[in-house]
């Protein structure tokens, strides 16, 4: 009757390892995938998802991450409970059996202390798999959102905004509601910076961009292994570890490995701890001698504490997430990929004939083991006997000395990982989009059905562009809100994501890869006393001195000398169109300028005339957002002025 809950606490403890165990039962990805299931993953088939199928999909994740979520809930509290009883039952059975004698109550004892032990191993898996869910379904939530335009749960690396960028802060390339927050699917910090680098320097080499595109292709085909790699990362992503900090820690001196003394002293701390108590034993000294050296040792290492401490806590802060990188590269070299790059990346996981997690983990359980002193009479036995957090010191700085150098080629390998499976995911989530086509001939730029990718579907107007030689510019005209800004944007966001690798939001696009210069969004500075046309002007020099150093560029500018009044305006514009023409280069002019479209009777071959009309009918006004061709007819801003009240004399 007694051991009823004790056999009961047997049989769910058996049934719930076979839970994990079982690879039908429906377990979360992490606990799949750590069991080798990543041999699941196959390839999507494009052409048959659309946005209603990504929205199913994602749901379906939801609801069983959500599923699974209650499910492991329900066994912590039945795991708890069935603690309580064991721990009572076991009790109770000492104190009715404590007159039987020694077996029995070691029977009891065994019978009561095992199951007990089970259980408290099983409520911390289950506590860590909770946290798995409680992060998935973080995950699937955010990217439903994401479907809807919706990108707030995705760093938008505001860190990066950078007014004298080339094109960053024109085209909304970081901050809020940013193509970095359209694309960042990262979970390291090394994946962040590398997904920011590309953007920030997009690729010009043709060879270099079409591997990148191959291995987004292949890393868009593995949904599983791209979702069990950022939620593994999104666990501990609070305690974040930067490449600074590790690079840092790295080239730090060895403090303790440098003083040789202290190698002697982990020898002979427990050398002289074992010939006092064999003396003791032998009864050639009293064991008080042992007793009091063994104290001695204990306190002296007391000293220690303090330093010890204060470097530990760099560790922690530091190095604590090297075991989830060490995951993360787990789940890529069981994940089979047949890219180079991707291949080249994974071979990159290894040294001296080890492999990175095998050493990440070594590294982590050393710092776990100076957190045994946490345990005040485990860390008097260990201090007192062998130096333990001495000992435990070198042994890091070893490792450090061993692998340092190969920890940052790790991190930087697993950073480009992280980067290529954001755009795996940002590949995977758009279907309609098509790599663009790269062509050695300078300079073209052909699309087809463009839009804007931050623009939502229903509301997004395709339209398209044909630059289709060097030198070549495209004069847009129009009124104001007629979409000439946006149109500008879309072609540079376009021209950006072909540029990293990435498919592009285009039934078709063929480009030439060049550097990209834009003047869409300048300002003045009172910081540095400059006025907005001396800042516009500033932009426009550094574009003349680029393509005279023989630079090859693709330039977008709005408006330009828009600071300075009209007849100048038209005078300096009509000049540097020319100039940019002399210096072979090519782009595109938004301009209210309807003079400029005049251009083109002096440059037939070199330009082309396009604008966005404003259609007023029944004394409304009514955007199309279509590109046309030749120079805009009807301007808006008078109407605007009287349909806010403002007479028009």
């Amino acid at each position: 009757m007694l051991f009823s809950p004790i056999s009961s606490g047997f049989a769910f403890i058996y049934s719930s390892f076979k839970d994990f165990r079982n690879p039908k039962l429906p377990v979360s990805p992490m606990i799949a995938t750590f069991v080798g299931q990543l041999k699941r993953n196959h390839p999507t088939k494009k052409k048959q998802r659309n946005h209603m199928d990504l929205n199913t999909y994602y749901q379906g994740k939801l609801d069983n991450a959500q599923h699974e979520s209650e499910r492991t809930k329900k066994k912590i509290l039945h795991i708890s409970l069935l603690r309580v009883i064991i721990f009572i039952t076991g009790f109770i059975a000492l104190c009715i059996c404590y007159n039987q004698g020694g077996i029995i109550i070691g029977g009891i004892l065994l019978a009561t202390l095992i199951p007990f032990l089970l259980l408290v191993k099983l409520h911390n898996r289950l506590y860590h798999q909770k946290d798995w869910n409680e992060t998935s379904i973080r995950h699937y939530q955010a990217e439903l959102a994401s479907l809807e335009n919706d990108n707030s749960a995705f760093d938008g690396g505001k860190e990066w905004i950078d007014t004298s960028h080339p094109f960053s802060l024109d085209l909304d390339i970081f901050g809020e509601q940013s193509l970095f927050q359209f694309l960042n699917r990262t979970c390291t910090p090394f994946g962040k910076e590398t997904l920011s680098r590309w953007l920030r320097q997009p690729l010009d080499n043709k060879k270099e961009i079409e591997t990148r595109q191959q291995a987004i292709k292949e890393l868009g085909k593995y949904p599983d292994f791209r979702e069990t790699f950022r939620i593994t990362g999104c666990l501990y992503k609070n305690k974040e570890t930067g490449i600074e900090d590790l690079k840092t820690w790295i080239e730090a001196p060895s403090m303790f490995l440098q003083k040789k003394s202290n190698q002697w002293i982990c020898w002979a701390v427990p050398c002289i701890n074992i010939l006092l108590f064999v003396l003791g034993v032998l009864d050639i000294l009293s064991m008080s001698w042992f007793g009091l050296v063994f104290c001695t040792f204990a306190i002296a290492s007391s000293k220690l504490i303090r330093q010890i401490t204060r470097i530990q806590e760099a560790y922690n802060k530091n190095l604590k997430m090297l075991s989830t990188y060490a995951q993360l590269i787990e789940l890529a070299d069981k994940q089979s990929m047949e890219n180079p790059l991707l291949l080249s990346l994974k071979q990159g996981f290894e040294s001296n004939g080890k492999k990175a997690p095998e050493v990440l983990s070594l590294l982590a359980k050393e710092l776990d083991r100076l957190d045994l002193r946490n345990n005040l009479i485990l860390y008097a036995l260990l201090e007192g006997s062998m130096f333990w957090q001495l000992r435990q010191m070198l042994r890091i700085e070893r490792w450090k000395q061993e692998y340092g150098t190969h920890l940052l080629q790790w991190l930087e390998a697993l950073g480009k990982l992280d980067a290529l499976c954001a755009l795996g995911t940002f590949a995977f989530n758009h279907p309609e989009y098509v790599y663009p086509e790269l062509t050695d001939q300078p300079f073209v730029f052909q699309a087809k059905d463009m839009g804007h990718p931050l623009m939502p579907r229903q509301q997004c107007v395709v339209n398209d562009a044909d630059i289709p030689q060097r030198p070549y510019f495209l004069i847009i005209t129009g009124a104001n809100m007629a979409g000439k800004s946006t149109y500008l944007r879309t072609i540079g966001c376009n021209y950006i994501l072909a540029c990293i690798g990435a498919p592009v939001c285009c039934s078709f696009l063929r480009i030439y890869p060049a550097h990209l210069m834009t003047s869409l969004r300048t300002s003045d500075s009172l910081a540095n006393n400059e006025s907005y046309f001396f800042a516009e002007l500033k932009r426009l020099q550094q574009i003349l001195e680029r393509l005279k150093n023989g630079e090859e560029m693709f330039i977008i500018l709005d408006e330009i000398l828009k600071g300075t009044n009209s007849m100048d305006k038209q005078k300096g514009s009509f000049s540097l169109v020319k100039q940019l023409l002399q210096l072979k280069t090519n782009g595109i002019i938004a301009t209210h300028d309807l003079l400029l479209g005049e251009l083109k009777k002096h440059f037939p071959n070199e330009i082309s005339n396009y604008c966005f009309e404003a259609d007023i009918q029944n004394d409304e006004l009514t955007f199309s957002y279509k590109l046309r061709e030749g120079v805009a007819q009807n301007m808006n801003a008078c109407f605007l002025m009287q349909k806010m009240g403002i007479n028009i004399e």
